[in-house]
């Protein structure tokens, strides 16, 4: 028997939740809104739409019907290794409002429709669950748009918060020993309720020495702290990456006409200003008192690393990172999340753009790791040290560029983010940003020295 993960059911849920909320994402813009500004970090809501429909065309029809597309016209605009960036943007090239939505539902009908009649091999298992998913990942970059251009919060917003905690703080000790890293199986192994993307396999033991870890991620406080002390203007707390990184932004500043002043350096966190006597932070299209003990977002990993210089910590690598989120160890039972392998709920982590990253760092104590972690999953991607490199014995999946693309130059995040949707993430997910990336949903927490 299949696991319920992969029933017929629960894919149909999967579908329609993703349906539901990408054109809610969308239809709830008007069309002026729809119009957004070119920005290297965002697509237009519109393209978003149309692209996810189409990996659904590609990975279901084509690869397993062998059907024609609904528009072969349209294919290379859709594709985003076809079509430029800033291609996207062109109104001559795309449809409106009206047909890309059309085309988005007919296609989320047929798809429905083939999950309902045909057989569920493992193939098809997994591929609906990989445009699924991918999917999901869009929607995170739906919400980041807003966030980025200053639009409403999605409706999703809920403001939850969990049961209370106690403060707390501090850091914990993780032993020195062996532990399983990634998703077990095989590279190439598809049927398996493990699902995972190609870069998370096969999964390996590694040799750790023992080491200290944050509780909690690093709060505005913390993060606060380290402005007013003047850590944007001290070079020395800076590497040569993250003084390079200081003057593009600087030079972007002058380019696009920011408000703030232009001729220097930045001195806080993207959405951050010093407004009527108070820091206040941006979310969405709202500016409110920065929320102390919330933790610090849309920081890029430049600006993490000298936290770190500054306090005399240091960046986890990824392997540590996931000791310390999962403690699976060889021969003992795999668990995917902190908790165990219950999905997550809104009692154990912030995801489905439910609360935003406003809720203090100590919270979500159900969520806990077994070494007493809190947010490990959810709230913030959290930088790490390490490279985005492919594991021994990697091969590469059905979709070639979900990875091969970043290996090298992007840096891994891990645990997923107050926008990230509960279905998608894992605790051996790797997510790979540039460094450079301050608009997305990225925090951190560290290590003692």
């Amino acid at each position: 028997m299949k696991p319920v993960e992969w029933s017929r059911e629960r894919l149909l849920a999967d579908l329609e939740n993703a349906r539901h909320r990408t054109i809610n994402l969308v239809t709830s813009l008007s069309d002026r809104q729809l119009d957004v500004p070119y920005h290297p970090g965002v697509n237009p809501p519109l393209w978003e739409m149309g692209h996810a429909a189409f990996f659904y065309e590609v990975f279901v029809f084509n690869l397993l019907d062998g059907t024609p597309s609904y528009d072969p016209s349209m294919d290379d605009l859709w594709d985003s290794f076809h079509v430029a960036h800033r291609d996207r943007w062109r109104k001559d090239l795309f449809p409106g409002r009206e047909r890309t939505l059309s085309y988005f539902n007919t296609i989320y009908d047929r798809v429905a429709d083939r999950i309902r009649r045909e057989p569920l091999s493992d193939r098809e298992l997994y591929l609906y669950r990989y445009a699924i998913f991918h999917q999901n990942m869009h929607i995170e970059s739906l919400i980041w748009c807003r966030q980025t251009v200053g639009y409403p919060a999605p409706e999703d917003v809920k403001a939850d918060r969990p049961a209370p905690s106690e403060p707390l703080s501090g850091d914990v000790d993780i032993p020195a020993g062996r532990w399983l890293i990634g998703m077990p199986g095989d590279a190439a192994d598809y049927a398996t309720s493990n699902f995972a993307f190609d870069n998370e396999k096969p999964g390996f033991e590694l040799e750790l020495e023992a080491f200290r870890i944050g509780r909690t991620p690093v709060s505005n406080r913390d993060f606060l702290a380290f402005v007013e002390d003047g850590g944007y203007q001290r070079p020395e707390l800076w590497s040569f990456g993250g003084r390079t990184w200081l003057q593009t932004e600087q030079d972007m500043a002058l380019v696009h006409g920011y408000a703030e002043p232009l001729m220097r350096q930045p001195r806080h966190p993207l959405y951050w200003r010093w407004h009527d006597n108070r820091w206040e932070e941006r979310l969405f299209d709202r500016w409110q008192p920065l929320n102390s003990d919330a933790p610090v977002t849309h920081v890029s990993y430049w600006e993490a690393e000298a936290w770190c210089n500054w306090a005399g910590r240091r960046l986890p690598s990824e392997f540590e990172w996931e000791a310390a989120a999962l403690a699976n160890r060889p021969g003992q039972p795999f668990c995917r999340y902190p908790w165990g392998n219950e999905s997550p709920g809104p009692a154990r982590a912030d995801l489905d753009a439910r609360s935003q990253a406003q809720n203090p760092v100590w919270d979500y104590a159900d969520g806990e790791s077994p070494f007493g972690c809190r947010q490990m999953i959810g709230s913030v991607w959290e930088w790490t040290s390490s490279q985005f490199l492919p594991y021994d014995g990697f091969r590469v999946d059905m979709y070639p560029f979900m990875s091969t693309l970043q290996f090298g130059d992007h840096k891994v995040t891990r645990g997923g983010s107050c926008a990230t949707s509960s279905c998608l993430i894992r605790g051996t997910y790797r997510q790979a940003y540039l460094p450079s990336r301050n608009d997305v949903f990225t925090g951190f927490r560290t290590c003692a020295v």
